[in-house]
């Protein structure tokens, strides 16, 4: 089982990133998937969810109405659209698969195993 994540970098407040997931190793297709984020010093926090068709998705409250997640189950990817970016989304980010049921009940970070090796973001000016 492999995540690769890829996108991140430094941009300032107001800006845009996109970050991507590459899976390999297991049926994506089946899969539901989740983006984490740690910034130092915090514990992690579970930022968004997409049901294995990619039709329902969850947000936390910090981010919706700025990011955009999706998946392409064709090329076993998995997309993070951040959009009007703030210093306080400065974070690694991490892809993982939702290993439970797809609840609302069951949005939060899964046990680290189920992640990538994460991407940094830095919003700054």
């Amino acid at each position: 089982v492999q995540l690769v994540e890829s996108g991140g970098g430094m941009v300032q407040p107001g800006g845009s990133l996109r970050l991507s997931c590459a899976a390999s190793g297991f049926t994506f297709s089946m899969t539901h998937m989740t983006w984490v984020r740690q910034a130092p010093g915090k514990e992690p926090e579970w930022v968004s969810s997409v049901n294995s068709g990619g039709g329902t998705t969850y947000y936390t409250d910090s981010v919706k109405g700025r990011f955009t997640i999706s998946r392409d189950n064709a090329k076993s990817m998995l997309y993070l659209q951040m959009n009007s970016l703030k210093p306080e989304d400065t974070a690694l980010y991490y892809c993982a698969r939702h290993i439970w049921p797809f609840l609302t009940t069951t949005m939060r970070p899964p046990p680290r195993d189920y992640w990538g090796q994460g991407t940094q973001v830095t919003v700054s000016s």
